[in-house]
């Protein structure tokens, strides 16, 4: 039965992440061949997932003491999650990496504005919420926009090749006294065109991709910044705390931030003599 008060989303990627510290004097023990085939071996292991039109996988330098590496895993399915953490964590390298956090979503495509229009539309048609042709012909209206190129290219992209990345989980206050799901339809739906505006205001500066996490992991939301310039993700997120739908409702988990680098940068990154480059020229013509 369609729920009214609960608007629609529709989703792409599942999206893993894990942090992870790494044992850098202990690497620095090894003879130079022996790094060599433990490189040559994560690359192998690593490679099939950016290759793959069914997956991707991305790589951060993180910056502070919560991690020293980050692993961005995307998968068709659910399963793909699983393929990449085992085939990971078979790998020489994991035995220098100590797992830190990591966190399970599926990207999302919030549809405020679009059930809005839904319910208007079939209100108009004298639809009851709730009864049975209500619901057929709001099935029918969510199929039609799962079907819009515009939004398939939103779900399905690949992970935005951007020189700094920011990570961070999210909830919406559920308390007592302040409860965002106790809120009615029209006024959620009127607080997040509001919160979307201030992220429009920024287009072009950042990519943002927002992933939904309810029921796979301790937040309901995880939240990726990517930019060419990491200034602007402290702009971004500051201006947003003024914002009803964050200042009021929002509640937020560590922050995690770090340099998105290539594959082929990896050795680089563990030597630690210089810090890893993002080549996004080596990744032309691979699968969209």
């Amino acid at each position: 039965m369609r729920d009214p008060n609960v608007p629609e989303s529709l989703e792409g990627w599942w999206i893993l992440h894990r942090m992870y510290a790494f044992d850098r004097l202990a690497w620095d023990e090894l003879a130079q061949s022996v790094k060599d085939e433990i490189v040559a071996d994560a690359l192998k292991a690593l490679k099939p997932f950016k290759e793959s039109k069914d997956s991707d996988v991305g790589l951060a330098q993180m910056v502070g003491h919560k991690a020293d590496l980050m692993l961005t895993h995307y998968s068709r399915d659910y399963d793909g999650l699983a393929h990449a953490q085992m085939a990971f964590d078979k790998t020489k390298l994991a035995e220098y990496l100590t797992p830190g956090i990591s966190y399970t979503s599926i990207l999302e495509l919030g549809m405020y504005e679009a059930t809005g229009k839904i319910h208007a539309a079939l209100a108009e048609q004298g639809l009851k919420p709730g009864s049975p042709e209500f619901n057929e012909a709001f099935d029918a209206a969510v199929k039609k926009e799962e079907l819009n190129p515009r939004h398939a290219s939103r779900v399905w992209a690949r992970i935005p090749e951007r020189r700094y990345v920011c990570f961070y989980p999210m909830d919406k206050r559920r308390g007592e006294d302040v409860n965002w799901y106790a809120l009615p339809f029209e006024e959620r739906g009127k607080l997040m065109l509001e919160h979307g505006k201030i992220g429009r205001t920024y287009h072009g500066l950042v990519t943002q991709v927002i992933s939904g996490s309810i029921g796979f992991d301790t937040y309901e939301w995880g939240v990726d910044l990517y930019a060419d310039d990491p200034i602007v993700f402290k702009k971004l997120i500051y201006t947003m705390r003024f914002d009803e739908a964050s200042s009021k409702y929002g509640v937020f988990g560590d922050f995690y931030s770090g340099l998105q680098f290539s594959l082929d940068q990896l050795a680089t990154f563990l030597d630690g003599n210089e810090v890893p480059k993002l080549n996004v020229l080596e990744t032309a013509g691979r699968p969209a």
